[in-house]
């Protein structure tokens, strides 16, 4: 395969093309719009399908495959939205084709696998990026330049959770409950990594150790037994000396989309709730503060990310487009803090490979570097 040379620099706008035709690819093509970006092509499973998603996506191209899309002299970035058995081979197959990539997470469904696709991006030297778009609420963002400046004092104990419901019903099912596409842990690596993802980008700690358990709400689905995690409890320690502990579930009936955290330190506690995105609680001995999305009240690398007027609400959708955003600066040439790389995709893989181990071991387990 012969790379062909991404033309972002030709002054046009960046131009993308996306693998995939389910929900994602949906959030991925709108997030590109709204960054300044245009989707020139799509690719889904097979032609029919890839029809049918660009009708409603209003994309005018439909590649007959993927190895057509990456190719295409009229692509910049890939974006993969494909179940997660895929995301390896086919960000590969852009990366090789010279292309800068996003890819779903997780970034591979196996470690090792992960870390040959973030060593192949640093020798190719193409931006690629991870969709860890949690860190692009202004919120989360004031909570880490807060933190970064010494508010909190020494943190020290740092826990929450990240609680759905979309598969409560032992009849729900979906690709991901299956191991050979979605990997061998659900709950924990498709939502979990969010988590921890989110506590190491706004603390500046590091999982260095851990140990957790999984449980099943449901033995079967439907007629098919289950293999994967319905949930999971994760307690870690960091490199800077604080302890932690984050549940995981998708079967929480009556939570949609909980991520939570509170970060304790000596001095104050950060919570957010991503439920609830519009307010960080700031918590003192002598009472709280709640610090609204305001960017003439935020720090300024909050305000940046504050696109709408307070009292108006920016939710997943507006992340994903202050994520896609950041990708084009960066495809540009800018220096961007904070977007998610493929060196970050690798660093969940390797915290998910462990909390496996911990889980079936019942020790702790050492997270690789």
């Amino acid at each position: 395969m012969s790379p062909q040379a991404p033309s972002e620099g030709n002054g046009g706008p960046v131009r993308f093309g996306i693998i995939g035709t389910g929900f994602m690819a949906r959030v991925h093509a709108h997030a590109v719009r709204a960054g300044g970006g245009t989707v020139t092509r799509l690719a889904g499973s097979s032609p029919e399908r890839g029809k049918e998603a660009a009708g409603r996506l209003h994309v005018a191209e439909v590649a007959a495959s993927v190895e057509e899309l990456v190719e295409a002299p009229d692509v910049d970035v890939v974006s993969v939205c494909t179940p997660n058995h895929l995301h390896g081979p086919m960000a590969e197959l852009a990366l090789s084709a010279g292309k800068h990539v996003i890819c779903e997470k997780p970034l591979a469904v196996t470690a090792p696998e992960a870390a040959h696709l973030a060593g192949l991006a640093g020798r190719t030297g193409r931006l690629t990026a991870v969709p860890f778009v949690y860190r692009y609420y202004p919120t989360v963002r004031e909570a880490r330049a807060r933190i970064a400046r010494g508010d909190a004092g020494r943190l020290w104990m740092l826990h929450g959770s990240y609680l759905q419901d979309w598969l409560a019903s032992p009849a729900a099912t979906d690709w991901r409950v299956d191991p050979a596409r979605g990997g061998v842990s659900r709950a924990f690596g498709d939502i979990g990594v969010h988590w921890c993802d989110l506590m190491e980008f706004v603390t500046g700690h590091r999982i260095v150790e851990l140990t957790a358990t999984t449980a099943r709400a449901h033995e079967a689905r439907g007629e098919v037994p289950v293999a994967t995690e319905d949930g999971a409890c994760v307690l870690f320690r960091t490199d800077q000396g604080a302890t932690g502990s984050v549940l995981v579930s998708q079967v929480s009936p009556g939570r949609k989309n909980a991520l939570t955290f509170s970060f304790d330190g000596t001095e104050a506690s950060f919570g957010f709730d991503q439920e609830r995105p519009e307010t960080l609680r700031i918590g003192g001995a002598a009472g709280d503060l709640v610090v609204q999305r305001d960017s003439d009240h935020l720090t300024p690398a909050a305000a940046r990310y504050a696109v709408l007027p307070p009292g108006h609400p920016q939710g997943y959708q507006d992340c994903f487009n202050g994520f896609f955003a950041d990708v084009i600066a960066g495809v540009r040439g800018e220096d961007v803090v904070g977007l998610p790389s493929f060196d970050d995709g690798l660093r969940a893989a390797r915290i998910t490979a462990a909390v496996v181990e911990a889980a079936a071991s019942g020790t702790w387990v050492r997270v690789a570097t």
